[in-house]
């Protein structure tokens, strides 16, 4: 067991360290998730709750964006969704008698995983200006608090509105509606820290700046490369797709600088040929340095190139722009070049190269590994070469994947949260709403945090999430907070984030996905209310909570949202927030007016299947670009420099983890358990810089800025990853990823590409 300290809250430093797994799922993962959900939930409401999950008549799992199969499991869900249904629906409850014991300089000495094991927020929490405590305060007084703070501000663009992807469709909506009704497109979201860069290299190249692919289409594909992504932990649903891809005929390329269990072997715990033997799913690895995956893709187009008959080309002359300064790009890339940014052997590169050849349909899937660099947007664009090549998007088998973590992220931006929104968006909501729009672009996450830094921004609101502890720069953002005049977080648990606040700062308590949701229509009749949320794959549908609220006194988030507009922007606003409040099907009536693809919204999502949104490359091989075509590109091949004496560190999950949600001490998989301040290390690297197996090191970031930035007591752990590269989990290193160290377009926190060194410290 873990060391106490004298509050309860586990110390961390001392993690027991056994070989890694080379299978995910199977026995052990069943028998976790189970032990995990019924010392949170008792065992009758666990059987009730997780045979909800994912259901066409249920609720949509928090825990990740994966889509459904049209045909389910009556256990559809993974270990990390059962953990997250779990502390949800926990029975514990964070009373006003809780923030009575615990001041606010209490909780900020705990780590996240005991804030997350108190259970779900009762009551709306306010901390006046100056109080050591939080305490009990009415919903009126909780929006007078908000409305006065915004009053008091210069302009509405000192105003800052997060949103955290577990929002649904209609929240969302709302809440967009709301800040730029009060006259802002101050509208950071977490796909600010994710997929920002997915999303600005597909807009460019493919018009449309979501993934191209359907389930079906990973189901007929000859070949899946998984690039910069570990499904096992972050998407574990998605091992499924897989496994039937392969069982299909599909090859799989792993492209990352860790070996992934669930990438290795699948236990499928939903068959009994799965949870004895599993499926091993990937046929080659290709164990990649850090940052060097444009320069894989560079090669293997110039290679394509080079090969007769290779290249789709009626799909090039017909579909494509700028294909002839691209080929002038790739044919210059260089062996020698690539080899030294990707760290593989030739003979790796030439095997991948033969599977692409054989392949006829060919998706790459990819996640944060690709995302967080600061050459990420380019990279994803050669992704886009690579299937422009050979005609692979618009084809059924075939695409772009981008997987999305929060279970709403892709939705959230589909609805308008986002701080550069089109001018076509805007003027059909100036059109449905009858007020003209700010067209002035907002903050995105990095950038509300320099307006929090430099006072530009006085009130931080956010709608879920843990922001605190998702952003870059730690020591830079709990300082840019602690600024504000006000925050508030709309949450269903403690997070970091309630005890890093402005000089008054609101907690308001609000519905899980799990609950039942009623609300009170016009004619008085309490009315059962559902939500809806989009997949990663663009596939629409309802979610429908069953338990009983944690609390009396929670709102839905749409109600929040309602109640707080009608405060703040009275009887001037002739938007009818009174009756979204009480009828959800009068918001979507709206949301079909305004957003194209939810034409019919209340009659469509009425299918238990939901709908997909129309995507015109997939449908049609249409793509509304500015040359009206899919378009190629030609960045400079980058990658990240590696001085002498350093590593270059990438920030992930364990696998008792959702995004900063800790669930637990141990990361099965990596052979970590009862600690999380590890940092892993290639052990010829190792050797070279003097670091044992087993000793201490404080975790130094290197910038051009000349700031250090510290995490120290980190235990070092000789681990297979790629040679020159580390690893160690996040939030505890975020601390190391400077504020302004960033995607190039997309401005994504460049947490993948660490340059640290590690200094020899005196814990043991």
């Amino acid at each position: 067991m873990a060391r106490k300290s004298p509050k309860g809250d586990p110390v961390q430093d001392a993690p027991q360290v056994a070989p890694a797994q080379h299978a995910a799922a199977g026995l052990p993962a069943i028998g976790h998730s189970l032990r995990m959900a019924q010392r949170q939930m008792g065992v009758r409401r666990t059987a009730l709750t997780l045979l909800r999950v994912n259901q066409k008549d249920g609720f949509d799992c928090p825990g990740c964006a994966w889509p459904e199969p049209e045909h389910r499991h009556a256990a559809e869900f993974c270990e990390n969704g059962a953990k997250a249904v779990a502390e949800e629906a926990t029975l514990r409850r964070v009373t006003p008698d809780f923030f009575a014991a615990h001041p606010v300089t209490d909780l900020a000495t705990r780590s996240g995983y005991w804030l997350g094991q108190q259970g779900r927020l009762t009551h709306p929490m306010y901390l006046a200006e100056g109080a050591e405590r939080y305490e009990p305060v009415s919903w009126e007084q909780a929006f007078d608090i908000v409305g006065e703070e915004l009053a008091a501000l210069k302009s509405p663009d000192e105003s800052v509105y997060y949103t955290s992807g577990r929002t649904s469709n209609e929240a969302a909506f709302l809440y967009q509606l709301f800040a730029r009704e009060l006259g802002t497109n101050n509208l950071p979201d977490c796909s600010n820290m994710c997929h920002e860069s997915s999303g600005s290299a597909l807009t460019e190249t493919i018009g449309v700046g979501k993934g191209s692919v359907l389930l079906e289409d990973l189901h007929q594909a000859d070949l899946i490369i998984v690039a910069g992504q570990n499904p096992g932990t972050n998407h574990p649903r998605m091992l499924s797709a897989l496994e039937k891809a392969k069982h299909g005929g599909a090859k799989i390329i792993t492209v990352n600088p860790l070996p992934e269990a669930g990438l290795e072997r699948f236990k499928n715990p939903q068959t009994p040929q799965g949870m004895l033997k599993g499926t091993a799913l990937t046929d080659l690895f290709l164990q990649i340095r850090l940052g060097g995956d444009q320069a894989l893709f560079r090669l293997l187009n110039k290679l394509v190139l080079e090969t007769e008959g290779a290249v789709d080309e009626e799909f090039v002359r017909e579909h494509t722009h700028g294909y002839e300064e691209f080929a002038e790009a790739a044919r210059r890339a260089d062996w020698d070049e690539t080899l030294a940014a990707t760290g593989l052997p030739r003979e790796r590169i030439e095997e991948a190269l033969a599977m692409v050849l054989a392949s006829r349909r060919t998706v790459v899937c990819w996640a944060m590994g690709l995302t967080q660099h600061k050459h990420a947007v380019p990279t994803i664009r050669e992704v886009v070469n690579f299937l422009l090549l050979r005609g692979n998007i618009g084809r059924p088998g075939a695409g772009v994947c981008p997987v999305r973590g929060h279970s709403n992220v892709q939705g959230d931006r589909t609805m308008g949260i986002f701080e550069r929104p089109a001018p076509a968006f805007l003027d059909a909501l100036e059109k449905e709403f009858g007020f003209a729009p700010p067209r002035e672009h907002g903050f995105d996450v990095v950038r509300a945090i320099e307006a929090l830094r430099d006072g530009k921004a006085k009130v931080f609101f956010a709608m879920g999430g843990n922001f605190v502890a998702a952003s870059p720069d730690t020591d830079v953002t709990e300082a840019a907070m602690r600024k504000a005049r006000l925050t508030v977080h709309v949450s269903t648990k403690l997070n970091r984030s309630h005890a890093v606040t402005g000089a008054r700062a609101l907690i308001l308590p609000t519905l899980g996905r799990t609950e039942r949701d009623v609300q009170v229509t016009p004619e008085g009749k309490h009315a059962e209310q559902f939500v809806t949320v989009e997949d990663s794959m663009g596939m629409v549908h309802a979610s429908r909570g069953r338990l009983e609220p944690a609390s009396p006194h929670l709102l839905s988030e749409p109600a929040i949202v309602c109640r707080l507009a009608r405060r703040v922007l009275g009887p001037a606003s002739a938007t009818p927030w009174e009756e979204f409040e009480k009828d959800y099907a009068t918001v979507r009536d709206r949301i079909a007016r305004v957003i194209p693809g939810f034409e019919d919204f209340n009659a469509r999502v009425a299918d238990p299947s939901g709908f997909a949104l129309p995507h015109a490359p997939r449908d049609e091989r249409r793509f509304p670009t500015a040359t009206g075509k899919a378009n190629f590109t030609a960045a400079p091949v980058e990658f990240p420099a590696l001085p002498e004496g350093r590593l270059l560190l990438q920030t992930l999950r364990s696998h008792d983890q959702y995004n900063t949600t800790i669930y637990g001490l141990d990361d099965r998989y990596r052979g970590i358990k009862n600690g999380r301040r590890v940092v892993l290390v290639n052990p010829e690297d190792a050797r070279e810089l003097d670091l044992a197996d087993g000793s201490y090191a404080d975790l130094v970031s290197e910038w051009k800025d000349g700031v250090e930035r510290r995490a120290p007591g980190f235990r070092i752990v000789h681990y297979p990853t790629a040679r020159g590269c580390a690893a160690a989990y996040y939030p505890e290193t975020n601390v190391l990823v400077p504020l302004d160290a960033t995607a190039d377009t997309s401005n994504t926190p460049a947490s993948k590409s660490v340059v640290v060194r590690l200094e020899q410290s005196g814990t043991d």
